[in-house]
């Protein structure tokens, strides 16, 4: 969701920063923090709050500020829309994010999509998020789906790990949180399309 449908960047950034005010660490910059979210490779908690693993405070204070503000300055990439429509006549359409479910409801109710996607499954509800497959295959297990006839659509390390995890073909987005050089990425919803339906 975040990256590849929805620009929440700068709201996601917000709150971190918040959190780090609260807990007496100063603020970082937006876009280097927005790249670390994607970083499979870091222990977030640590680069973000200089913890081994989140506290009970941390993630109070996150949801305390996410939830008030989450919806605020959150809009659809360019073409976004145009892209599920067209792509929901030939496809069947889940959100797995490593957001909580509750804000990712709550986000594309409000900019009027959640109505394309059948199921939507969030970091609260497995026991591990991606780049871990649990999310994908239970996706797969709901609508007893083949991993033959599934894909994966995302703008990070995590969503390609996760697909390879899962066993199903991937498209990594070059529109979101993270920029690559990588030639195989994709580079304008348009191409998304074309992809999507080549299939």
């Amino acid at each position: 969701m975040d990256g590849t449908l929805v620009d929440s960047g700068i709201m996601i950034a917000k709150t971190i920063n918040f959190v780090r005010q609260n807990i007496g660490l100063e603020v970082l910059d937006a876009q280097i923090m927005l790249e670390k979210i994607n970083d499979p490779h870091i222990n977030s908690a640590q680069y973000f709050y200089g913890t081994n693993d989140f506290t009970q405070e941390q993630s109070d204070l996150f949801s305390q500020y996410y939830h008030e503000n989450c919806v605020v300055g959150v809009e659809l990439f360019d073409g976004i829309y145009d892209l599920l429509v067209d792509v929901s006549k030939n496809y069947q359409l889940s959100v797995a994010t490593n957001a909580s479910s509750i804000f990712a409801n709550k986000i594309l109710a409000h900019l009027n999509v959640d109505h394309f996607f059948d199921h939507v499954i969030g970091a609260d509800m497995v026991k591990e998020s991606k780049p871990h497959p649990q999310m994908l295959l239970d996706i797969m297990t709901q609508f007893d789906l083949q991993k033959e006839a599934c894909i994966l659509v995302g703008d990070s390390h995590k969503d390609l790990y996760a697909a390879n995890n899962a066993g199903i073909k991937s498209y990594i987005v070059n529109w979101g949180f993270t920029q690559y050089s990588d030639e195989n990425v994709v580079q304008t919803v348009e191409e998304l399309k074309q992809k999507l339906n080549a299939h």
